[in-house]
């Protein structure tokens, strides 16, 4: 959960930076949402499997990390986790690599836009 968290909020300074302030708040509402694969999709090379990765991070970022049942209606969201990390077999390892090599990338943002 602390993971997503914190990529959510690093995918959300790096559209910031890439924008600029006045751009980023023109189109804020598109970008009101906890879907860590939409908020990455800027970010180059990422795999098919680090898109499952972010998807399943996504169901922590948004309810699982925070209550202890999906709520009713919801149970297929909770089985998808499971789907993704095993369909894909995820790795605490991979989750680390891909979440250093996306906030490793805010530093090739910040070099491009700097004078």
């Amino acid at each position: 959960m602390l993971v997503g968290y914190s990529l959510e909020i690093c995918l959300k300074a790096i559209l910031i930076i890439k924008k600029g302030i006045p751009a980023y708040q023109a189109e804020e509402k598109k970008h009101r949402h906890h879907n860590l694969g939409k908020l990455a999709s800027f970010v180059p090379g990422l795999t098919a499997k680090d898109q499952a990765t972010l998807q399943a991070l996504s169901h922590f970022v948004r309810w699982a990390g925070r209550y202890p049942d999906p709520g009713l209606g919801n149970l297929s969201q909770a089985e998808e986790i499971f789907t993704l990390s095993e369909g894909h077999q995820v790795s605490a390892k991979e989750l680390f690599t891909l979440a250093a090599r996306i906030m490793a990338y805010s530093g090739n943002v910040i070099a491009e836009v700097s004078p």
